[in-house]
């Protein structure tokens, strides 16, 4: 007897349904087909002992799966309870009239029960869109999955339950989510705030233009001046998430299983890779491809601390994400692209020693060391960095003060009617929302400068000899100074606080 099931693939951060067609005839043997990994090859013990455990057998017969598409990869032990469902109403013991309404996915234990599985956000989005009256996964997956609308999500516990539902006709209990309650629910503000910050005013200032305009930031300092303290308060004052971008994020963490049983994302990611990461562990890719810090940054923060210990060729990878927003990962059989617009934090000290521009420590590095220490950061990454920005230590008088610094929510409620600002010149755009996104003729249209502001800048490019990526850069940093003021053009002012911003630019920091 012929029956076939419905499963999903993950091809990036999309899902493919996968159809199982299940074939059970006279003969003997198990032969599995349609490209799948060494983790779907093994499932028949699993499946064997589980359905074992609850009364039922795979038969002693000819059993041949094919898996379609069968030029398609299928990985992972997700497809257990899939292939279980179609060898027991392939066999007749048990009957499934309605299987082909429901896509069914998840990992099975020795004794039925069932384990959670990746990607369940994607494989719910494709399940609805190819019509299916329903989706039955592990139950640790049932929220994520229901916040889908419009599909009925059934988490259930074991395979028990998924035959009772199909041979017995015992209705499996549907999770229910009313995605933008839950989302709006669980807008807490982020648990790190700048009023426990002390001192530091001109950081927070640059902070808050980062904040507005979503400029990369590099804070330069030596060892316990703050810099990493700053930048985890950055995602506090960070305009709240959309119910979009909710919804990007929280896919692309479905996708690697890092989501717990909380259903949506409402809170920006902050990462913080270690400096011993690799390249596929930063952008993403692999043999089976997922996706890397950078993409789970997406729409939030990735911090970079001691950026010069990373390794070189794995910060130039990230210079195409940087500039457009995604990355492209292409291999001789697949090619596969992954969402990163974030906000790049870097943080590092300014000499192998840590002190050379505290006021209160010796230079004990030479220029020499110096320069082969900020040489091991390319020009062309520090070009894509819009703000450059020193960090001193703060002294004792401004540590112990008991009055506390501004919030974050006074901060993110300037922030926030910058980007209103924003949003509204770049309603026409699909792809540019806020200013570190202008590209050139965008830069043209808005960054117009008077006179005085043009012979500002010039002089300032002519004296730090600076790139044309790095006039660009300033153009943008003095149009959120501007926006964050609330001010249509662009003055001398903005120009000139936009100049401070580029510290690595200037002479000094060689010696």
């Amino acid at each position: 007897m012929l029956k076939k099931v419905f499963g999903s693939a993950i091809f990036g951060v999309e899902a493919t349904t996968v159809t199982v067609e299940v074939n059970v005839d006279n003969g003997i043997g198990y032969h599995l087909v349609g490209l799948p990994d060494n983790a779907i090859k093994e499932s028949n013990f699993r499946i064997a002992a589980a359905l074992q455990n609850n009364g039922y057998k795979i038969p002693g017969k000819k059993i041949i799966i094919n898996m379609s598409p069968a030029d398609l990869r299928k990985e992972g032990s997700a497809y257990d309870l899939t292939l279980a469902v179609g060898i027991l109403a392939a066999s007749g013991q048990i009957t499934a009239d309605y299987l082909e309404d429901y896509l069914i996915m998840g990992e099975l234990s020795l004794d039925g029960t069932l384990q959670p599985i990746k990607g369940a956000l994607p494989i719910a989005v494709k399940a609805r869109q190819e019509g299916f009256k329903g989706f039955i996964l592990p139950k640790q997956n049932a929220k994520e999955a229901a916040i889908v609308n419009d599909l009925k999500v059934f988490g259930v516990e074991s395979i028990k339950e998924v035959i009772d539902f199909f041979d017995k006709g015992i209705a499996l209990e549907q999770t229910i989510i009313n995605t933008r309650e839950e989302f709006y629910k669980n807008l807490n503000f982020p648990e790190h705030d700048f009023a426990d910050v002390k001192g530091q005013e001109g950081i927070k200032r640059c902070m808050e233009i980062a904040a507005a305009g979503g400029h990369n930031i590099i804070l330069i300092g030596p060892p316990g001046a703050g810099k990493t303290m700053l930048a985890k308060r950055l995602p506090s004052i960070l305009p709240p998430m959309t119910l979009n971008e909710a919804l990007e994020t929280t896919k692309i963490h479905s996708v690697v299983g890092r989501l717990k049983d909380t259903g949506l994302m409402s809170q920006r990611p902050f990462r913080s890779p270690h400096h011993t990461i690799s390249n596929v562990a930063l952008v993403g890719g692999g043999s089976y491809p997922q996706p890397g810090e950078i993409s789970l940054s997406h729409n939030g923060v990735l911090f970079l601390d001691e950026l010069p210990e990373f390794k070189r060729e794995v910060l130039e990878v990230m210079r195409q994400p940087l500039e457009d927003r995604e990355v492209t990962i292409s291999r001789a059989k697949f090619t596969v692209t992954y969402p990163s617009s974030f906000m790049l934090v870097a943080s590092m000290n300014p000499s192998p020693s840590g002190y050379f521009n505290d006021p209160s420590a010796p230079k004990t590095s030479s220029p020499a060391e110096m320069q082969r220490y900020l040489g091991k950061i390319s020009g062309p990454l520090l070009d894509r960095i819009d703000i450059h920005i020193e960090v001193t230590p703060v002294p004792f008088e401004k540590l112990s003060e008991e009055r506390k610094g501004e919030t974050s929510v006074e901060i993110r409620k300037r922030v926030t009617a910058a980007r209103e600002i924003q949003t509204q010149r770049f309603a026409y755009s699909d792809t540019v929302h806020y200013n570190a996104q202008m590209n050139t003729k965008q830069i043209r249209k808005y960054c117009v400068l008077d006179e005085a502001s043009k012979q500002l800048l010039k002089a300032a490019m002519e004296r730090l000899n600076l790139s044309a990526r790095a006039y660009d850069r300033i153009l943008k940093v003095a149009r959120t100074i501007a926006d964050l003021e609330g001010a249509e053009d662009i003055n001398g002012a903005h120009i000139s606080e936009a100049i401070q911003y580029r510290s690595l630019d200037r002479e000094g920091w060689l010696g």
